[in-house]
């Protein structure tokens, strides 16, 4: 591992008006690492990833990626720094065709028609299925069809930080296993990743560090292993 982290935040806290929704977040995330984050509904889970990405905007603290503070970046510029985020709940253009969909992601390079061709292929090696049903509207695809399509939206970026929020959310057992063997792939293959999960269990088993949050704070992190064997992590988050 690099002796400095990709991404570092320090003390970062967040408001929605009054209300402190984050409250002096510190944590980092090594290149090359799957880091999991974990808690109940109204941890801050997802606050975090949209400051991170600079759709909400931080009261305090820092945010450097790269040795480059973004904390108070615009959401774009952090995107073209190498920052992708796959938003909770898909937020796929329902109207437009799965590759029109894909297009969107590639905005960087969107008059490039060699390299485009070139990512949407990779695109669609990852995920057989978006090639297949590449000309059909993306709000006649399943849930965990879409849920592949939002994560190839982003992948086409080429992000070398990918941020995952509740990518399970809604899916059948089975699909749930096979969007996080793809991101387990991805991580493999050399994307970082941080992922955002309510499903605890999951996220840990393929991720290497975790943290939980509660009320907007890290209570506790450790490697995901541990963190799987902790007793009280399994009553509070893991179902037992």
């Amino acid at each position: 591992m690099p002796s400095e982290p990709l991404l570092k935040i320090a003390e970062l806290t967040s408001h929605y008006g009054p209300i402190q929704a984050l409250h002096g977040i510190s944590l980092e995330v090594n290149s090359g690492e799957l880091v999991a984050i974990v808690g109940a509904n109204g941890a801050g889970k997802t606050t975090l990833l949209l400051t991170l990405s600079g759709v909400q905007k931080a009261s305090g603290g820092s945010i450097s990626f790269d040795g480059t503070e973004i904390t108070r970046m615009a959401s774009h510029k952090i995107v073209q720094s190498g920052i992708c985020h796959v938003p909770e709940g898909r937020q796929v253009f329902a109207p437009l065709e799965v590759e029109d969909n894909l297009k969107l992601g590639a905005y960087c390079f969107r008059d490039d028609k060699r390299r485009l061709s070139e990512e949407l292929e990779r695109i669609y090696q990852l995920f057989p299925i978006l090639k297949e049903r590449r000309k059909q509207p993306a709000g006649t695809l399943s849930g965990g069809q879409q849920q592949m399509l939002a994560i190839g939206r982003a992948l086409l970026g080429r992000p070398r930080l990918l941020l995952l929020d509740e990518p399970s959310m809604g899916l059948a057992p089975l699909l749930v296993e096979e969007i996080f063997r793809v991101v387990r792939e991805l991580n493999d293959s050399g994307v970082t990743v941080l992922l955002v999960e309510q499903n605890a269990n999951a996220a840990l088993g393929i991720a290497d560090r975790g943290y939980v949050l509660e009320t907007g704070r890290v209570i506790l992190t450790a490697n995901a292993d541990e963190l799987l064997a902790d007793e009280a992590v399994r009553k509070a988050y893991l179902g037992h």
